[in-house]
């Protein structure tokens, strides 16, 4: 199940960037499950990453090797199918020992690639498999190996995750083009998502880091499944400099908003696609805050409402089941919060007001509100100026037989 439109759009080419895609039989024969990207002399790499405490090796490794490159990676490594978490120092070794085939095969130090994995938790990693499908990936680096990377990443996903968008600023043409996957364990706190963006703009390493904390704080820190972080969370921008502009090294550089903007609309696109693709998803619910005294509580509310079983599980019934929002709503922790003047809407249906049902409410309403997959949870606050949206999705039968047979 997944909501609204599969179709992967075109996926744009950024000059400096090549992927490959080919099968390493980690959990099953013939599926394509390892992704290798190279990135141009010269690239500069940044990353946001999982805040699990038990975060997993290749996690550990990639921010090293991070460091240890002054954030110029050549390779990135990404394998499905075992997400080498909970394995302690044999993990740390197999991550860096993949990392070590690739290097042996491009020609390169160890340090110079960035591992990442997604799939089951607490199984040693097949490094020997891994290895022995490096060889072909390296011959087979293509610029144009966006969409065969979109799927190579994916886990229980049922669709792949895209977008690219063009962009001038002073004459120059520039492009941003990202993948991610994920659809369980869905609730990234960035600093079993990961998310791969990157451009042709020339971009400092701090102001690339600002532009991509700045997009994940407003779209996969936006996105909530099932409230579950993983221990693989990661999501990398790559800025090549293809495109030969002057270095964007301060803010106030007209291409700063540019690229931020652009940047923010495929991670936005992507994070979305993570929820619309939720493990037995039906229904693509917006939880929208308004009049917050800080953007923070707006925050807490929407994520209370989101994480609710009890709300997921009438949004899947497609009951109105209001009684359920406000008890979240109640309970999200707000000081002094008054009832009396909390608004609670369903797409554009009042239903409760002044601490009780609205009286123009009708169940009719409220269940043609339910019907659509599409549905917008508002709740106005009425205690100041700040607002908030989070997505999220409904809880189904599907979820729990996915999640119930992942192993198997």
């Amino acid at each position: 199940m997944a909501v609204g439109n599969d179709k992967l759009p075109h996926l744009l080419p950024v000059s400096g960037v090549r992927l490959a895609t080919v099968s390493a039989g980690i959990k099953s024969a013939g599926r394509k499950d390892l992704v290798l990207m190279e990135l141009a002399a010269a690239s500069r790499c940044v990353g946001v990453f999982t805040q699990n405490a038990f975060c997993a090796a290749p996690v550990i490794v990639a921010k090293d090797h991070l460091q240890l490159s002054d954030n110029q990676p050549g390779y990135l490594i990404v394998n499905t199918g075992n997400a080498n978490a909970g394995t302690g120092d044999q993990g740390i070794a197999d991550a860096r020992n993949c990392c070590a085939a690739v290097a042996q095969v491009a020609n390169t130090e160890a340090s110079q690639v960035l591992p990442f994995s997604t799939g089951v938790i607490g199984e040693p990693l097949p490094v020997e498999l891994i290895a022995d499908a490096i060889p072909a990936a390296v011959a087979g680096l293509a610029d144009s190996g966006w969409a065969d990377a979109a799927e190579g990443i994916l886990t229980t996903d049922t669709r792949p995750k895209g977008l690219s968008v063009q962009f001038s600023c002073d004459g120059q043409d520039y492009v941003v083009t990202g993948i991610a996957k994920g659809a369980g364990m869905i609730r990234p706190n960035m600093a079993t998502m990961l998310g791969y963006v990157a451009t042709d703009a020339a971009v400092e390493i701090a102001i690339l880091q600002k532009i991509l904390s700045e997009a994940t704080a407003m779209s996969f820190n936006r996105v909530t499944v099932d409230g579950d972080t993983s221990t693989n969370d990661a999501c990398v921008l790559v800025a090549t400099g293809a495109a030969c502009n002057e270095l964007l090294a301060n803010a106030d550089q007209p291409l700063y908003r540019a690229l931020a903007d652009a940047v923010q609309e495929v991670c936005v696109s992507l994070a979305q696609g993570l929820v619309r693709d939720g493990e037995g998803a039906s229904k693509f619910v917006t939880v929208e805050i308004n009049g917050g005294v800080n953007e923070q509580e707006c925050l807490d509310v929407a994520f209370t409402i989101a994480h609710s079983p009890l709300v997921k599980t009438a949004l899947f019934a497609s009951d109105p089941n209001w009684g359920r929002l406000l008890a979240a709503i109640g309970r999200a922790g707000l000081a002094d919060l008054n009832v009396d003047r909390v608004g609670l809407y369903l797409n554009d249906v009042l239903i409760a007001e002044n601490g009780c049902r609205a009286v123009s409410y009708t169940e009719a309403q409220g269940v043609k509100a339910m019907a659509p997959e599409n549905i917008v949870i508002r709740v106005e606050l009425n205690r100041g100026e700040a607002t908030a949206s989070v997505w999220t999705t409904d809880f189904s039968y599907d979820y729990v037989k996915i999640n119930a047979e992942y192993r198997t």
